[in-house]
């Protein structure tokens, strides 16, 4: 590894630690040169994946854009942005686990509604109300009815 101050070619790692979720090492260097120490983060480096939408065009898979999305449907309610942020990466995790290149936004949808349900009901049906397109307020009960029935059986 270079270092960044004197560009000199030979650095030695001091120290490594893993992050959170082991998908992260955190590395302390030290120049052999000038005796700066800085610090570098290994990750996995996955393949992009492809998100086909509804009108079949095609974008990178955004997680902040999936997260933003469930922050708004959990906004004032009793979910911490570290659950939500457990569910996105138990969401991409799938995702790059499955090893399919592409994945249609429905199949990511129908992914957070299957958590969401059980995280919070309220920001469920938000969620829902949304990325079902809820049309009129029959939809809306329609939905509501179907939860109930499925926290029955």
């Amino acid at each position: 590894m270079k270092c960044p101050f004197c560009n000199h070619d030979d650095t030695r790692v001091i120290d490594s630690r893993s992050q959170e979720d082991n998908s992260v090492i955190r590395r302390r260097r030290l120049c052999d040169k000038c005796g700066k120490r800085f610090t570098t983060y290994e990750r996995i480096d996955t393949i992009p994946i492809t998100v086909i939408k509804k009108n079949s065009t095609r974008e990178l898979f955004d997680k902040t854009k999936l997260l933003n999305g469930i922050m708004k449907s959990c906004y004032k309610r009793p979910v911490s942005v570290h659950q939500i942020e457990l569910l996105v990466e138990d969401i991409e995790n799938a995702i790059i686990g499955s090893g399919e290149k592409e994945v249609e936004s429905q199949k990511i949808g129908d992914m957070v509604i299957e958590r969401l349900i059980h995280l919070d009901e309220v920001s469920y049906v938000r969620f829902a109300s949304v990325y079902r397109q809820f049309k009129d307020i029959n939809t809306f009960y329609g939905e509501l009815e179907k939860m109930m029935n499925e926290k029955k059986g």
